[in-house]
Order: C-alpha cells, then structure tokens, then sequence
C-alpha cells in the first residue's frame, strides 16, 4: 500500500514535467525525423499534397553533396582547434584567477565574464569592424610593427582563425567561473603536503590540479564541443559563410538550404546528421576520460 502511495505521488509530481517535455520535445522531434523523410518544401508549405515521402534519399543526397562535406570540414575545424583553445585559455585564466597573490581577482572575473553575457550578434558586429583590412583596429595596430595589413575576413585562409579568435575571447569566461569553482574544491592539504615534498608549481598542476579537475573538464568539454559544433550566428554575421565556402558550418549551410531554398525535409536531414556527429563525440570524450582518469 505505501509503494503504492508513493508511486502516485511521484507520478502526480513528474507528471506534468513528462507531458511538456513530450509535447514540446519528444513530439516535435519525432515529427521533424519524419518530416526529413520527405521532399518537404516551399510548394509543400502551400498544398500538403504535394508532400511525398521518400525515405531516406534526403540522406543519400548528404552523402554526395559536396557543398555538405565542406561545411562538415570547416565545422570540424573550428571544433578541433577553436575548442581545445577555449578550454586552455579557459584553464589558464581559472588557475590565473584563483591565485592568492593576484589582486582585484573580483574585478578581473567580471571584466572575463563580460563578453559571455552580452548579445552574440552584437559582438560578431564590432568585431567584423576590427577585422576590417582598412581601418580595422587589428590592423591598425599590427601597422605599428610593420605587419600586414591583413583582408582577416576576406581571405579564405585567415577567415576561419580570425573567427574562432572572436569565438574564443567570447566564451571562455563561462567556462573559466565553472574552472575556478572546480579549482576550489580541491583540497588545500594536497598542495601544503606536495610543498613539504618539494614539488614545484609545474608538478603540483600537473598531478594535482589536472587530476582532481578531470571531472570538470570533462563537463567543458563536452559543452564547449557540442556549442561549437553549432557554429552559426559568427559566420553568419561576419562572412555569410565565405569567402568561398571557407566559413561555411554545418548549421548555418541547414539554416540556408531550411530558409533561403525552404528545402525543409533535406534540411532536417541535416540536423540528424549534426545530432548523430554530437552524439558519438559525447560519447567518444566521454570513453577517453573514463580510461584515462579512472
């Protein structure tokens, strides 16, 4: 009788969070994986009869679309080096930070933290300004040591690195305040005892502070990669994807073919695609840190 009670009270409490989370998640999912099995588009949007289901050729065109495997490589290529940079940037300022001898740490924090809270676009904007090859800042500066000037958005091999420097300096202190709280929980007597053993301050971060932040760092990695795998507002913003597809990513090439050519059901196909990348990335950070830590 008390199991029983008990489940109906658990039921009464999760079951409106079940039901939003069905109907607002779960279904739409469900309907937009139906909906990339079909040849959903603008035509479709004015008369449903014209909607066809064609299995899974939305995903075989993927396969063969070389414009997708573009976008994929320079997805992967912010991915790859834009996010172990993120989160060793992140770490340096963290351990910066967390420092006894720094002053002001309250005030630096703030000043890190700033570019996290302030709107996406908005900074994509002025940076497209400091990058610009006339009267850019960056080049303005650089003139001084009479290097450049640089066309950073304009040429297709300095168009990505010049926006994953942007990315970076946007979104590290959200992962450094999660750093510091890490940091924080490590116990002070591991590093009194390594002093009195003689370990130097490269030995104490290396098995020490690199060891007791596996569990965090793991949580920024795996939130770094699956925030840069959905690069979209930045290329967008600065360079709509070029020049020459350069900075074209996976979302903003669904985003193009969903809404500039209401290619909808070959679109959703490509969010699966970016889903089905995610996922084994989890997964696969997820078995690295298991085998190394545990």
């Amino acid at each position: 009788m008390k199991s029983l009670i008990n489940k109906n009270i658990l039921i009464l409490f999760l079951g409106p969070s079940l039901a939003v989370l069905i109907v607002f998640f779960f279904l739409p999912v469900l309907a937009a994986l139906l909906l990339s099995l079909t040849d959903f588009d603008i035509y479709s949007l004015g008369n449903i009869s014209y909607l066809r289901f064609i299995g899974f050729k939305n995903y075989n065109g993927l396969m063969n679309d070389p414009l997708f495997w573009k976008a994929l490589k320079n997805t992967f290529y912010f991915v790859v080096v834009g996010g172990p940079l993120s989160v060793g940037v992140s770490l340096g300022a963290a351990v910066l930070l967390n420092s006894k001898f720094l002053p002001l740490k309250k005030l630096f924090r703030l000043v890190y933290f700033l570019p996290v809270v302030t709107t996406l676009v908005a900074v994509s904007v002025v940076w497209r300004y400091i990058y610009h090859p006339r009267f850019g800042l960056l080049n303005y500066f650089l003139s001084f040591l009479n290097i450049g000037p640089f066309d950073w958005l304009g040429d297709p091999a300095l168009a990505m690195p010049s926006i994953i420097l942007m990315a970076v300096w946007k979104n590290f202190g959200y992962n450094m305040i999660i750093f510091i709280a890490g940091l924080q929980n490590i116990p002070v007597e591991l590093y009194e005892s390594a002093s009195i053993e003689g370990a130097g301050a490269w030995q104490k971060f290396k098995h020490i502070t690199i060891p007791m932040l596996a569990p965090t760092t793991l949580f920024v990695s795996v939130i770094t990669m699956i925030g840069y795998f959905q690069l979209f507002a930045e290329p967008y913003v600065m360079t709509q994807g070029g020049p020459l597809n350069s900075t074209l990513s996976i979302v903003l090439y669904m985003y193009q073919e969903g809404f500039r050519w209401w290619s909808i059901g070959y679109s959703t196909a490509i969010a699966f695609m970016l889903f089905a990348i995610i996922l084994i990335g989890t997964i696969i950070q997820f078995k690295l840190q298991k085998e190394k830590y545990v």
